[in-house]
């Protein structure tokens, strides 16, 4: 509660962990592949409306004792009937994306991820803007289990949104560079 408006507040295994806002490619990517999930997003009413999931971007979870903020999260709606009316989420999501940092890459790729194991979320998306990446894992048995990965400018049916086609290449702020090899 005392913790500035400019950083983002996490509670993982009883640590305090805060995160300044993302930089802006960052910010980019997270609402690009927000208005890409769209379709699927909300009631389904409408053309090129599929439904079936709340998308939430940034949403607060308590996961146990856990305080998440996730870049982005999703309920099938046969889990949670309606957005609940609060400030955060107690019912784990089906589905966790993690839009990748330099300051939070670390603690998404091993103490979050290891929550989001323990919580039974099923579908865990790690997306690195500054490498034009998608990684995606589905949880079977209780560990990760690394499904696909994609990058630069690919066009992917991603689960557990194989409905919809995503073009990566909108996702980045920036060419691929030599680096990144995409």
């Amino acid at each position: 509660m005392q913790v500035p408006d400019h950083l983002v507040a996490e509670i993982i295994d009883g640590e305090l962990f805060t995160s300044p806002r993302p930089a802006m490619p960052h910010a980019w990517t997270s609402t690009v592949l927000s208005q890409d999930l769209g379709p699927l997003n909300g009631r389904g009413s409408g053309a090129n409306r599929l439904g079936g999931w709340w998308i939430v971007v940034e949403p607060e979870l308590h996961l146990g004792e856990d305080v998440l903020v996730p870049d982005l999260a999703a309920w099938r709606h046969e889990r949670m009937q309606a957005i609940p009316d609060a400030p955060f989420v107690t019912l784990a999501p089906d589905w966790v994306c993690e839009v990748i940092s330099p300051s939070t890459g670390r603690i998404d790729r091993s103490r979050k991820m290891n929550v989001y194991a323990r919580e039974g979320v099923r579908h865990l998306w790690f997306v690195d803007p500054l490498a034009h990446t998608l990684e995606i894992y589905r949880l079977e048995d209780g560990r990760w289990i690394v499904a696909k990965t994609h990058g630069g400018n690919e066009i992917v049916h991603a689960e557990p949104f194989d409905a919809i086609a995503i073009t990566l290449e909108h996702w980045w702020t920036s060419q691929p560079t030599r680096e990144t090899g995409l």
